[in-house]
């Protein structure tokens, strides 16, 4: 009987979880991956190979310039429609990403130095927002071609 009367009906719903902010490039990319199976199943969209793989692309380098040159993923989203593969990465730097000069050191050998370039490259549309508290987030859509 007792614990009849300590029972509790509530109509409060919990609110959905946040998605977790990926810590690292593979992390971004298994997400791109899913998100963009389930949702051109779920839309009767086309997703093909290639934009698959240009998404994936585009994600890690987002995800690894905000961890080498940003101080660290602070937001990931990624979404797709008939616009195409919308992937937003989110960062605590100020400092927008610069393209190197046409006819750049193309006989490099070191690492680094193509990441933006290659995101402009396959993405149709590039944004950078500044954030009102500090920081960055980049987004950029990648075609379904």
């Amino acid at each position: 009987m007792r614990d009849k009367q300590h029972r509790s009906s509530s109509s409060a719903t919990l609110p959905e979880p946040r998605p977790r902010v990926p810590c690292r490039p593979a992390d971004a990319r298994r997400a791109v991956k899913r998100v963009m199976t389930e949702r051109c199943r779920a839309r009767a969209l086309p997703c093909p190979p290639q934009a698959v793989q240009d998404a994936l692309l585009v994600t890690s380098e987002l995800t690894t310039n905000a961890l080498v040159h940003g101080g660290g993923i602070t937001g990931f989203d990624v979404d797709v429609d008939s616009g195409g593969v919308y992937v937003s990465v989110s960062d605590r730097s100020d400092e927008l990403p610069v393209a190197a000069p046409d006819g750049g050191d193309q006989d490099r050998t070191g690492p680094g130095g193509r990441g933006w370039p290659i995101v402009c490259l396959l993405a149709r549309d590039v944004r950078v927002a500044e954030l009102p508290l500090g920081g960055k987030r980049i987004t950029a859509v990648v075609p379904l071609r």
